[in-house]
């Protein structure tokens, strides 16, 4: 038996290494668009270009007590899955018909996002309690589903 770990399992470590880049102080999260087995963007969440991390300024979202799931525009930072599609735009690839890897199911903002950017698949770690979000997936019809890590 090899030790080559297949490819929902590589890209999802890649997923998770980038998250390791991530400056929220709430959540870290990853994320890699992929397409034909070949790896075009990733992405992390933290504050915009140029801007100050919340790791130094704090959390809006923890000093105004807001529940996680709600509120999405009361927040500094970018999230992983739109830095990762923002990243395709700026750097001229294009991830129409690819899969994304997050570690993080996408909120509502990052499911519309990768809807119009043309993602055809979400494969996603953990969860995250955002029931719009299923049902716009579910309505466009992009392919989802939760990666289950390998029993070794």
């Amino acid at each position: 038996m090899s030790d080559r770990p297949d490819n929902d399992t590589y890209f999802m470590r890649m997923a998770e290494l980038v998250a390791t880049r991530s400056t929220c102080l709430r959540r870290k999260v990853g994320a890699v668009i992929v397409k034909e087995k070949r790896v075009l963007t990733t992405g992390y969440n933290g504050a915009p270009r140029g801007l100050r991390h919340c790791e130094e300024v704090g959390c809006v979202r923890q000093q105004n007590n807001i529940e996680s799931g709600t509120r999405h525009e009361l927040c500094r930072g970018v999230h992983a899955e739109q830095n990762a599609v923002i990243q395709g735009a700026y750097f001229g690839a294009s991830i129409k018909g690819a899969t994304i890897y997050t570690t993080n199911f996408p909120c509502v903002l990052c499911a519309k996002i990768l809807l119009n950017a043309g993602i055809d698949e979400i494969v996603y770690l953990d969860t995250y309690v955002d029931e719009l979000s299923k049902n716009i997936l579910d309505e466009a019809g992009i392919k989802v589903r939760r990666y289950v890590r390998p029993v070794i």
